[in-house]
C-alpha cells in the first residue's frame, strides 16, 4: 500500500469517529492536563527561582499521595483536612532537604543538581517500595465528590471535575503571586542579584528555602489529588515525571504561566490523539516537544537569555 493509501485510510476512519469520543476525550484530556499543569508548576517554580533540575519531583508527587493514604489509615484524618495536611508535611520534608542537600549546589552546574535530585528520586521511591510494596493501595474520593453528572455526551466523574478545578485555581493562584505582588516581584529580584535583595534587610536563603518548599508542596498537592483516581503506588511519580519536564522544556524553563498553559493543552492535544491514533498516543507530546525546540528552542512562552 502507498502512502497516499495509508493517508486517505487514516483521514477515512477520522471522518466516522462519532461527536461524542472526541468530546470524551476533550474532558478527560483536561483532567490529565490538570495534573500535568500543576506538577509542571512547581517544577518551573523551582528552576524558574532557584535554576534546580528537581528530579525528585515525581517521587514527592507521589509522596503527597502516599501522606494522604497513611492520614487516612493510620490517624483517621479524611480527604479534605489532608488537602491541606498532606503538602504542608510533604513541603518541610522539602524544605529539610534543601536546607541539608540542595542548598550546596547553588551557583553550581544543572548538572549536579539534576544528578542529586536523581538519586533522591531512587532513594524516595525505593523507601515506598519496600515498605508498602508495588501492587498500590486504594483510595476513595470522599462521599461528597462520589457520583457523576450527565453533560449530555457523558457522564463525567464529579471527582474528577473537582480536580480540573482545584488545579486551575492553585496554578492561577500561584502564577498571580509570584508576578503580580510585591512578595513574588522580591523572590523574582533575589533570584536575580542576591547581594542587592539582601542589602534591603531580606533574608535571602529564607526566601529561597521557603520558595523550594512551595514548590515541594505543589508536587504534593498534585498527588493527594491524584490518590482517588490511580491506585496509590511508589511507581506513580515515574510514570508522570517523563511527560512533565516535556511539559516544562515546551511551556519555556522557568516560565509559570507557560508550564500552565502548555499542560493543560498537552493533556488536550494527547486525549484528542487517542482517538485519532491510539498507538501514538504515548509519544505526541515527546512529539510535540521535539518541533517546538525545533522552531522555538527556548520554548512556547520562554524569554531569551
Amino acid at each position: 500500500m502507498n502512502p497516499f493509501d495509508v493517508f486517505s485510510d487514516w483521514f477515512m476512519r477520522l471522518w466516522h469517529i462519532p461527536a461524542v469520543a472526541w468530546l470524551s476525550q476533550l474532558v478527560l484530556g483536561l483532567q490529565n492536563g490538570a495534573f500535568y499543569a500543576m506538577l509542571s508548576l512547581g517544577l518551573a517554580v523551582i528552576f524558574g527561582m532557584l535554576n534546580i533540575i528537581n528530579f525528585a519531583h515525581g517521587a514527592l508527587f507521589m509522596m503527597g499521595a502516599f501522606v494522604t493514604w497513611m492520614l487516612a489509615n493510620y490517624i483517621g484524618i479524611g480527604y479534605f483536612p489532608a488537602l491541606i495536611l498532606a503538602p504542608l508535611i510533604v513541603a518541610a520534608f522539602g524544605l529539610v532537604l534543601e536546607r541539608t542537600l540542595i542548598s550546596r549546589l547553588y551557583g553550581l552546574d544543572h548538572l549536579y543538581g539534576l544528578l542529586l535530585t536523581f538519586g533522591l528520586a531512587l532513594i524516595i521511591e525505593g523507601l515506598f517500595r519496600n515498605t508498602y510494596g508495588s501492587s498500590g493501595l486504594p483510595y476513595s474520593p470522599p462521599g461528597a465528590l462520589q457520583g457523576a453528572t450527565n453533560l449530555g455526551f457523558m457522564y463525567m466523574p464529579n471527582y474528577r471535575g473537582w480536580v480540573v478545578f482545584v488545579a486551575l485555581v492553585v496554578c492561577l493562584a500561584t502564577w498571580f503571586l509570584i508576578e503580580k505582588t510585591s512578595l513574588g516581584a522580591t523572590l523574582r529580584a533575589a533570584t536575580e542579584n542576591a547581594a542587592l535583595v539582601r542589602a534591603f534587610g531580606v533574608n535571602v536563603p529564607r526566601l529561597i528555602t521557603l520558595t523550594y518548599a512551595g514548590g515541594v508542596g505543589l508536587a504534593a498537592l498534585a498527588g493527594v489529588l491524584a490518590a482517588p483516581i490511580y491506585s496509590v503506588n511508589p511507581n506513580m511519580g515515574s510514570q508522570v515525571i517523563n511527560t512533565v519536564f516535556a511539559v516544562v522544556v515546551i511551556g519555556g524553563m522557568g516560565s509559570i504561566l507557560g508550564s500552565v498553559i502548555t499542560g493543560f493543552m498537552l493533556g488536550v492535544i494527547e486525549g484528542l490523539t487517542k482517538v485519532a491514533l491510539p498507538q501514538f498516543s504515548g509519544a505526541v507530546v515527546f512529539a510535540f516537544m521535539i518541533v517546538v525546540l525545533l522552531v522555538q528552542p527556548r520554548g512556547l512562552f520562554g524569554k531569551a537569555a
